[in-house]
């Protein structure tokens, strides 16, 4: 991975390169706690010897009753599906985030919301006999994934399909999914200890899916090591340290918006996942850079006036691959247009960045420049596991409790009160909803 921050230097909000070597001394401090964390496996600092600790043989061995399938359908949500699907949708390069299919021919689909008309919709449309499900829930609690599942199985029951032989767990050590697992002997994954939903991309939880489809999950993990390598005590020595530490800078200057803009239909998930781990791990005690989703070329003719012309309170983060597989442009005899013959959709994309790039420069924007070599398994893995590191070094700068989650837990608390699930104090508070309804 490749950070450039040459144009977060002279923009406003901006950040000096003397600032920035004021501020390595507190990186230094803070890569030291990182470290101390990751040797004694503290919860959330596990999450970044995730190359190192995860288990490739485990995962496939889980997996591979379900060599025949056609369709793997992640049922989960949040961090639970977020990491899966952007490995899927990268390493097939769609740009469709509903369904990817691999070489092999076994499409990845994600049921992740409990909206019933997405749900009915997906489940028509699968040849649920040839369909591999996997249930993600760490904590086997998880309202919507036990509820989707529940659909899911009653939807393979009505088909005459015995679930229990197409159906795998991922999950805790106790809860109801491992029951489950336990009472039907269905073939069970361990969420690693430690581990937030949010930073387990690396990990069982992120990885079945690309298994089953027959990626190349060494790969995966060798990118992410290979970018584990590169932390040292300097934001200058190490890329995803760079990145987290310029984005705490210009966030404490005013830059509290953070748009990720990826220029590869294949990493739009990517920033999907990126804004969940963003936003779930530093929107704490008032502070936090709030993530906004964008994609190049598409959102340069929707989002990009605002990035240029409107307040002073964000910086663009660009994404791309230096390598890409390309498709030339044919020749054209129309006027005004003649001169993108010769030239190839992948050369006006890149083209398409660096005028992007230039214009926000030159409307001192603070951009930074995010490359990996190419879209596939070790980038991806590196990218991956760049931007974890990147957000906690930022999360030990700005001192907030990095990976724990309370004001989701407390939604989460009020709903299944809600649901007669438990008598929970936060279920009250919405008979208090004050209304002002028009219409």
């Amino acid at each position: 991975m490749y950070v450039d921050l040459g144009n977060a230097l002279d923009a406003s909000p901006g950040v000096s390169r003397e600032a920035l070597e004021r501020l390595d001394e507190r990186v230094a401090d803070a890569h030291e706690r990182i470290q101390r964390g990751r040797e004694e496996s503290e919860h959330g600092y596990a999450a970044l010897n995730l190359p190192e600790t995860a288990d490739p043989d485990a995962i496939r061995s889980a997996v591979e009753p379900f060599a025949d399938a056609e369709a793997v359908l992640t049922v989960g949500i949040g961090g639970s599906a977020l990491g899966a699907a952007t490995i899927a949708e990268a390493l097939e390069g769609s740009g469709d985030g509903d369904e990817t299919a691999s070489e092999s021919g076994a499409e990845a689909h994600f049921l992740d919301n409990v909206d019933p008309e997405r749900a009915t919709a997906l489940l028509d449309s699968l040849p649920l006999d040839r369909t591999a499900v996997n249930v993600v829930s760490r904590s086997g609690t998880t309202a919507e994934t036990l509820a989707n599942f529940l659909v899911v199985r009653e939807a393979m029951a009505d088909a005459g399909v015995d679930w229990t032989e197409r159906t795998f767990v991922t999950t805790g050590e106790e809860g109801n999914l491992r029951d489950l697992a336990e009472k039907h002997d269905l073939p069970a994954l361990d969420v690693p200890e430690g581990v937030p939903g949010r930073f387990s991309a690396l990990s069982t939880v992120g990885l079945a899916c690309a298994a089953i489809q027959g990626r190349d999950v060494e790969s995966i993990l060798a990118g992410g090591a290979a970018e584990a390598e590169r932390l040292s005590g300097s934001l200058f020595e190490s890329p995803a340290y760079a990145y987290g530490a310029t984005a705490y800078a210009l966030a404490r200057r005013g830059a509290s918006v953070n748009a990720m803009m990826p220029y590869a239909e294949s990493l739009e998930y990517f920033a999907e996942w990126f804004a969940q781990l963003w936003a779930e791990s530093l929107g704490k005690d008032g502070v936090g850079q709030t993530p906004a989703r964008a994609l190049g070329a598409t959102d340069q003719h929707s989002q990009l006036q605002l990035y240029r012309a409107g307040p002073r309170d964000k910086l663009i983060t660009l994404v791309r691959p230096r390598e890409r597989e390309d498709r030339p442009i044919p020749e054209t005899d129309l006027e005004g247009l003649s001169y993108l013959g010769g030239s190839s959709l992948g050369e006006l994309l890149d083209a398409e960045f660096e005028a992007t790039e230039a214009s926000l420069a030159a409307a001192g924007r603070p951009n930074v420049r995010i490359e990996i070599d190419r879209v596939d398994e070790r980038g991806l893995g590196e990218l991956l596991y760049g931007m974890e590191a990147a957000c906690v070094l930022y999360g030990e700068l700005d001192a907030v409790s990095t990976f724990t989650q309370p004001a989701v837990e407390w939604g989460k608390r009020a709903a299944r009160g809600l649901l007669g699930g438990g008598d929970f104090p936060e279920a009250d508070a919405v008979s208090d909803k004050r209304r002002f309804e028009i219409g």
